[in-house]
């Protein structure tokens, strides 16, 4: 299928790794112009030296900025003005007591997680409406409509991007610029990964995942963490000029792990 990503820019945050990463990679294969974000310069050379590698004919470009910051949004716009794909993936995460987490750890979530996504799109939504042309796409989770009790300030984080995601949604109403959520469940990144290692030391890494699924996720139909190659298969045609009629929508990937008909 044709998913229209010629002549199109893509600029995912936090694209060095993890699941930004696996998107970028899977936008520039549909030949996509994509633009690698990250915090240093090393590490964005290194992300587009790994996709190159993979495909010599990628049409890459890099914006150094850390977008967990004012100013780091305000680099990122300076280095790439206008997309016409914007997938705001940067987010942290911790697990933490509900009762020890201080204001300090509430509010670096908060200015990572969320502000990150106002900031950006104030910026760039305004140019897609301008033109009648354009996908912003948030990386939530299904944290943020099944909270995580192990996570409590990341679940709170990721229902106000939701919350966020379908107002900005709603300034598009008779255009042909969307405004969507994307809900994974726990995916198999190298942060996922350090965090399942904290909460069972010792353990062997596929033993610890199941384990974690078993006594934090339960209710998960597919009983594994999802591949960042399967989330990013999914964002990619979300993205594309094929979902026009999906708007506002907050669409969960999360392996059924969600008890709902709706």
């Amino acid at each position: 299928m044709e998913l229209g990503y010629k002549n199109k820019r893509c600029l995912i945050t936090a694209s060095t790794g993890g699941l930004g990463f696996a998107i970028a990679r899977t936008m520039a294969a549909e030949g996509a112009t994509v633009v690698i974000n990250g915090r240093s310069g090393e590490t964005i050379n290194r992300a587009v030296a790994r996709i190159q590698a993979e495909l010599p004919d990628a049409r890459l470009e890099k914006a150094q900025g850390n977008s967990g910051t004012r100013e780091g949004c305000d680099a990122l716009i300076a280095a790439c003005p206008n997309v016409d794909v914007l997938v705001i993936n940067l987010g942290i995460y911790e697990a933490v007591d509900i009762y020890k987490a201080g204001d300090d750890r509430w509010y670096d979530l908060i200015e990572v997680n969320v502000m990150s996504g106002v900031r950006l799109a104030r910026h760039y939504l305004p140019l897609m409406l301008a033109r009648n042309s354009g996908r912003v796409i948030f990386m939530a989770s299904e944290s943020g409509i099944n909270p995580a009790p192990e996570m409590p300030a990341y679940s709170a984080t990721k229902t106000m991007q939701l919350s966020l995601a379908r107002n900005l949604a709603e300034t598009t109403k008779g255009t042909d610029v969307t405004v969507n959520s994307v809900l994974p469940g726990p995916c198999s990144t190298e942060g996922v990964a350090d965090l399942i290692a904290g909460l069972y030391p010792g353990e062997e890494t596929s033993q610890a995942e199941r384990r974690f699924v078993a006594e934090n996720r339960p209710t998960s139909l597919i009983q594994r963490l999802s591949k960042p190659q399967e989330v990013a298969d999914f964002v990619t045609f979300l993205g594309s000029e094929r979902t026009g009629i999906v708007n506002g929508s907050a669409l969960r990937i999360d392996g059924g792990l969600i008890r709902t008909v709706m």
